[in-house]
């Protein structure tokens, strides 16, 4: 272990497992031949031996351990024999100059960052005997251009195959149920994904950063669409959730800035704070009556947005319309019937109004003074002056503070 002068290794006969850590760290070993009698390859048996180019596996090996041959950044190919069961966590983890991997056909779990980093690899056969991917097992694969995923896998990890930039397509087996925890993140090159009908959960940051995907459709047996799981999808143009949606969690589609329309299904109860902020091309949404809850800047910057349909009877979060200023004209020339709410309180922000201009029956109680204005309504009435110190704002002053778009609707109301 740790000596950096072994060039070569010799094995006495009779020789059936290699320890744990038993050429861990042997920095000059360039190549290693593994007596036919052998069944075990220890953990971090060969860990971090960084000039080892080729190695050679014979068919009696059953087990490969953990950390068998992580950081052997010169390994360039690998023939694992079909006596092989067991392939550990981490056993080629950091193999930066492994190009293609076939796995047998007797291995039936890909372990927890089997092939992680490994930055070369192109091409990976996975078996049909497989039925379970473990988190982060090709992360950062960044090579990697497709893969086949067999139909016998039923489970696909947290991380799977995380910023596997090269990735085009992917097709998601009929049998998986859940799309884990950041699994397709940052595969900024796939366009396209089918999602089967068992899936029921998808995620959080699921496929956050696939800046290249342009439509996908979310199956009916989807009950929830977790945290930002789509957030940073910049191409995605249409997206359809069908029944069976309960929750669309928080930043879902965040800054989703090409999306123009999204079908809402009618089981939906909640919208999470932050669910669409920045889908700046947005035209339209209907939110059915199903909804009880819009979480806070759920809408906010959705800066093209000019059709809402929802019930009044739904509890909006702060900021939830906050810059939707196509919205709120299109409310005030097309006299919609929920221009009323559009102007309530609870959906903007009681801070800095009069520079920000955007809580307008805050501004028009600048005016009127009712008593039903939100409370410390006397700072609107307030300037800040380059001493520190707040004096009045006047009457011209604030009318040339605020974007035009915004006076038709304060005048409507004064």
């Amino acid at each position: 272990m740790g000596n950096d002068e072994l060039t070569e290794v010799t094995f006495a006969q009779g020789v059936t497992a290699i320890g744990r850590a038993a050429f861990s760290e042997c920095s000059s070993l360039t190549a290693i031949t593994i007596p036919d009698g052998v069944t075990t390859i220890g953990v971090s048996a060969f860990m971090d031996c960084s000039s080892l180019t080729a190695i050679t596996i014979p068919d009696g090996v059953t087990t490969i351990g953990n950390w068998a041959f992580s950081g052997c950044s010169s390994l360039t190919a690998i023939t694992i024999p079909d006596s092989v069961t067991m392939i550990g966590e981490y056993a080629f983890r950091e193999c930066s100059s492994l190009t293609a991997i076939t796995i047998p056909d007797g291995v039936p779990t890909i372990g927890k960052r089997a092939f992680s980093d490994c930055s070369s690899l192109t091409a990976i056969t996975i078996p049909d005997r497989v039925t379970t991917i473990g988190d982060s097992a090709f992360y950062k694969c960044s090579s990697l251009t497709a893969i086949t995923i067999p139909d016998g896998v039923t489970t696909i990890g947290n991380w799977a195959f995380h910023e596997c930039s090269s990735f085009t397509a992917i097709t998601i087996p009929d049998g998986v149920t859940t799309i884990g925890e950041r699994t397709f993140c940052g595969c900024s090159s796939l366009t396209a994904i089918t999602i089967p009908d068992g899936v029921t959960t998808i995620g959080e940051y699921a496929f956050y950063g696939c800046s290249s995907l342009t439509a996908i459709t979310i199956r009916d047996g989807v009950r929830m669409i977790g945290e930002h799981a789509f957030s940073g999808c910049s191409s995605l143009t249409a997206i359809t959730i069908l029944d069976g949606v309960v929750t669309i969690g928080e930043g879902a589609f965040f800054q989703c800035s090409s999306l123009t329309a999204i079908t809402i299904p009618d089981g939906v109860t909640t919208i999470g704070e932050l669910a669409f902020y920045g889908c700046s091309s947005l035209t339209a949404i209907t939110i059915p009556d199903s909804v009880s809850t819009i979480h806070r800047r759920a809408f906010r910057d959705c800066s093209a947005l000019t059709k809402l349909s929802l019930s009044p009877a739904v509890s909006i979060g702060e900021d939830c319309f906050l810059d939707c200023t196509a919205l709120i004209a299109a409310a005030a020339d097309q006299n919609m019937p929920t221009v009323q709410d559009l102007l309530h309180y609870r959906w903007h922000r009681n801070v800095a109004v009069i520079e920000r201009a955007n809580a307008l029956l805050c501004l028009k109680g600048t005016w009127d003074h009712k008593e039903n204005q939100p409370r410390r309504s006397a700072r609107l009435k307030r300037k800040r002056v380059a001493d520190g110190v707040e004096g009045r704002l006047g009457a011209s002053e604030a009318r040339e503070k605020m974007p035009k778009v915004l006076w038709r609707v304060i005048l409507e109301f004064l």
